[in-house]
């Protein structure tokens, strides 16, 4: 499946079977670092699809259809 095809769960799953692994660290060194690389561009991929809601919950759209843009701070 390609990584932009995953949803950002089906990434995340992947993402925590592949650190669970490598926390076992029974992984050969050639095989640890490829899951490493996967890892982060999963990563990588859950952090822009994050930002993308991100900027999509930012903008209101009111029903006079006008676009108002907001921001939500963290608590």
């Amino acid at each position: 499946m390609s990584e932009q095809k995953q949803t950002f769960e089906e990434a995340m799953e992947k993402l925590e079977e592949v650190v669970e692994k490598l926390e076992l660290g029974d992984v050969p060194l050639e095989e640890a670092i490829s899951m490493f690389q996967e890892g982060m561009l999963l990563s990588k991929l859950c952090h822009d699809k994050l930002k993308t809601v991100e900027n999509q919950m930012d903008r209101v759209l009111h029903e006079n259809g006008e676009v108002e843009l907001t921001t939500f701070q963290e608590e």
